[in-house]
């Protein structure tokens, strides 16, 4: 689970349940800007926009790389152009970021600059967004025909699997049949980036089964072709919320607390088709069949239509995982 402020965690909820009624507004606008945008942001991580419009105005969230998917402070359309504002801070540390966006059929270009509470602008940058294509309705799963099981890890090693990151530190090892992250920082000394772990192979739509066990305060995902966080995290006995476990991070919210405590093995029944995912958690379904209306925090790209490889979370604490397998869907 990226890192992310709690006092945004009630207006996060509120879009998220809110966001599936941006293809219904895309239909009915004509504004050529209301609709989903994959973004590659400055630095190249995955970003997301989505803008709607209901009765002439215009409401945006946007992904920027980590953390969750937010409602931005402002958004119109000026000219051919789409502007959202983004605030940070208060007081003598407000910083009000500029995002400018130009359409080009289905590309954006866009930049962004940052002004300090002093007027002083700084932290110019380009980057560029591709809308997505349309959702398609929820598939009918009975009729999906899934192949034969891969195990992904064999129990052994690491044959399979690599960093995400190579210049980042590998905590990952394998201990009696179990694929397990260590994550440890030595005191005085610099901070270490861990990695996160990904198949070698890439995957489109599938059925995925997995067994986790994360410590008290454990915080992981199994990303789901690289780009959608299934949520991995020590969140017994909480409200719910879509940042705990079994949440499609940021975005869907478990229907129920089913989770159990740190410490205990966990089992995941995950399906993900045509960009709806179904989530059933100690065997208990807790997301059915709900489209993913974008990337979440931490994908390695933002194209929903990439196939991708499931990767595992290593950068926060450590966590541990067995009995990882998947059903390719057959076509």
């Amino acid at each position: 689970m990226p890192r992310h402020r709690n006092i945004r965690i009630a207006a996060t909820f509120a879009i998220a349940l809110l966001l599936p009624a941006c293809a219904a507004a895309a239909a009915e606008s004509a504004n050529p800007y209301v609709g989903h945008w994959a973004l590659t942001i400055p630095g190249g991580a995955a970003g997301w926009l989505g803008v709607t419009e209901t009765g002439g105005k215009f409401s945006a969230s946007i992904l920027w790389g980590g953390g969750s998917v937010l409602p931005v402070d402002g958004v119109k359309v000026v000219g051919d152009q789409l502007v959202v504002l983004r605030h940070t801070g208060t007081g003598k540390n407000r910083v009000v970021e500029t995002i400018t966006a130009t359409r080009d059929g289905d590309n954006l270009s866009l930049t962004t600059v940052k002004t300090r509470a002093n007027g002083k602008a700084f932290g110019e940058a380009r980057f560029t967004g591709k809308r997505t294509p349309p959702l398609p309705p929820a598939p009918d799963l009975s009729k999906v025909k899934f192949g034969p099981p891969i195990a992904l890890f064999n129990g052994r090693n690491l044959d399979g699997w690599k960093l995400t990151d190579p210049h980042a530190t590998n905590g990952w090892s394998v201990k009696e049949g179990v694929l397990t992250n260590s994550v440890t920082q030595a005191a005085g000394k610099p901070h270490k980036h861990f990695g996160n772990l990904r198949t070698v192979q890439e995957f489109e739509d599938f059925h995925l089964t997995a067994e986790t066990n994360v410590p008290p305060n454990g915080n992981s995902g199994i990303y789901l072709r690289g780009i959608y966080e299934v949520q991995v995290l020590d969140s017994f006995g909480k409200p719910l919320n879509p940042h705990n476990m079994g949440a499609i991070y940021s975005r869907i919210c478990p229907t129920e607390a089913v989770e159990k405590p740190a410490g205990q093995w966990q089992t995941f029944d995950i399906t993900l088709v045509e960009r709806h995912a179904t989530v059933i958690l100690n065997g208990k379904k807790i997301i059915d069949n709900q489209p993913i209306l974008g990337c979440t925090g931490g994908a390695l790209w933002s194209d929903p239509m990439r196939p991708g490889p499931i990767y595992l979370q290593g950068d926060h604490t450590g966590a541990n995982f067995r009995n990882i397998v998947i059903r390719p869907v057959v076509k």
